[in-house]
């Protein structure tokens, strides 16, 4: 049996009471001489609020034709002060568009008019005023809803694509900690089960790199899963930079990829985000050359321009790339991503000369 949502529930309470009350006051006003139409009316502008959330338009529309009528016929005040109308022109105010409000405010006050057309007493109008008034505040109220009820959404909204920009952050930066080492880790122990047999120094070698490179990736994953727990990140290590580039030249050329690095221009620190970004880019793509290229060398060339850093990568391998490996795979993808989020630039692809030639632009006029 399928569950009633509560604001319904609510609703039907709502309407039940409020039509008791209107019954209660009809009969305190006019005693058992009442005709029963004026009991039908009366009900009409309570009633119906056990549906104003289903059909806000149609629930206002009811109850100010049930108003009109009993003006109309002659029954007196309104049975219940009007607060029915109040709360439908509340109602319609919250849920639907403010051209559709102004045309039941419109609706109303006409009810309102007639009612003072057929009263016979000095203070008609002055009581059509107040009503207005009361109309206005219950639409302005509503009205004010509505818009929270908007901002809250577009707050919730926000927060959603924040959480999704961060897992996506968050996805990126484990890509780049475990792809590279473990690209490393894999060719170096392919290395020593191949020679261990024949040349124990060479596979002792590789092994203390597999060693090394694990436990370097074991502390960067640490350090990535102790700011995600919100830890205090006062004794973390800072995410790498250019700085750390010739640690990963290093490491790369111990896993069997010969590296040259030629810097130009004045070279000095950047902006933590630009840093990061060409570092995770230098590291990327020495980690596709060590596993696509087959044997080959790479090149970085680092620029520092007035404006504009200029970082690229190459290798002369001669292996036929993977398909992946095209210039909208993920990796090359999530490098894109990386550089276009600092205003950057990055093109990757086969070079004239052979090879494969990753090159970022990044704008340093933050750094100035």
């Amino acid at each position: 049996m399928r569950a009633i949502p509560r604001p319904v529930l609510v609703d039907v309470l709502l309407a039940v009471v409020l039509t008791g009350l209107t019954l209660a006051t009809l009969v305190d006003a006019s005693g058992s001489a009442a005709p029963w139409p004026a009991y039908a009316l009366a009900v009409l502008t309570a009633a119906p609020l056990a549906l104003r959330q289903r059909a806000p338009v149609v629930v206002m529309a009811v109850i100010g034709a049930a108003l009109a009528a009993y003006s109309l016929l002659g029954y007196g005040d309104y049975p219940n002060s009007g607060v029915g109308i109040l709360i439908a022109m509340f109602t319609v105010a919250t849920l639907r568009p403010r051209n559709v409000a102004a045309a039941m405010f419109l609706t109303v006050m006409a009810v309102v008019a007639a009612a003072c057309v057929t009263s016979r007493t000095d203070v008609a109008w002055t009581s059509a005023a107040q009503s207005a008034l009361q109309v206005i505040g219950a639409w302005v109220l509503g009205e004010s809803t509505r818009r929270w009820g908007d901002r809250t959404r577009r707050l919730a909204e926000r927060a959603t694509r924040a959480v999704a920009d961060e897992r996506v952050r968050i996805a990126r930066e484990l890509h780049d900690i475990v792809a590279h080492h473990m690209a490393v880790i894999s060719l170096q122990a392919g290395v020593a089960q191949y020679v261990i047999d024949t040349d124990v120094a060479t596979a002792r070698k590789a092994i203390t790199t597999v060693g090394d490179t694990s436990r370097e990736a074991l502390t960067e994953m640490r350090r990535l899963l102790d700011v995600l727990r919100l830890e205090d990140a006062s004794e973390l290590a800072p995410q790498p930079g250019l700085a750390a580039l010739d640690d990963l030249v290093d490491r790369t050329r111990g896993a069997g990829l010969p590296v040259d690095v030629v810097v130009t221009g004045r070279e000095r620190a950047l902006p933590p985000g630009p840093d990061l970004c060409a570092y995770r880019v230098a590291q990327e793509s020495l980690t596709n050359a060590l596993k696509h290229a087959g044997p080959a060398t790479a090149r970085i060339d680092l620029d520092y321009g007035e404006r504009t850093l200029t970082l690229k990568v190459t290798d002369d391998g001669t292996a036929a790339r993977p398909r992946r490996e095209s210039p909208t795979s993920h990796g090359i993808r999530g490098m894109r991503e990386r550089a276009e989020l600092y205003g950057g630039v990055l093109t990757a692809g086969p070079a004239d000369e052979g090879g494969f030639a990753v090159v970022v632009r990044l704008p340093l006029n933050e750094a100035r």
